[in-house]
């Protein structure tokens, strides 16, 4: 179980990654050493999985978001594990998600252009074998960014 303070520090490290003890400590009302020992705990019980750098798509020339859902025509157990394994091994898709419904997975997808979006779909996607049905919605604008969880 966390505590209030534990969620504080959480949300604080969420914003700042760099945060060091001591202004952890500040933050928190308490010792650095004390700031220091609540997150090392707080990453053995895995509620911090790791520490990231936020990249700016933009500037790397990732021009094209995109979310595209798959349909599978057969969900044999071969066949989903044959699908997660490529889409594991394609840096194009940041994250991917089993749903309900009409789709099975939701890609969510960085490319440089158009093309490259195009041949991601019509070269790698749709040519596996389980696959049945690609839908893709191409992102116009983010009105919210990737915002911390909340604790």
């Amino acid at each position: 179980m966390i505590d209030d303070t534990d969620k504080h520090l959480l949300s604080a490290l969420q914003s700042n990654a760099h945060l060091t003890a001591q202004e952890l400590g500040e933050r928190l009302n308490m010792s650095a050493s004390q700031a220091g020992r609540r997150r090392q705990r707080l990453e053995s019980d895995g509620y911090i999985n790791a520490y990231r750098a936020h990249l700016d798509a933009d500037k790397l020339g990732l021009s094209v978001q995109a979310f595209v859902q798959v349909q599978l025509s057969t969900h044999g157990p071969d066949q989903a594990h044959s699908f997660a394994r490529l889409i594991e091994l394609r840096a194009e898709v940041i994250s991917a998600w089993t749903l309900t419904g009409d789709a099975d997975y939701l890609l969510r997808i960085y490319c440089y252009d158009l093309s490259a979006l195009n041949s991601l779909i019509h070269d790698v996607i749709l040519p596996h074998p389980a696959v049945a049905r690609v839908q893709s919605q191409i992102v116009m604008d983010q009105l919210k960014k990737d915002a911390p969880l909340p604790t």
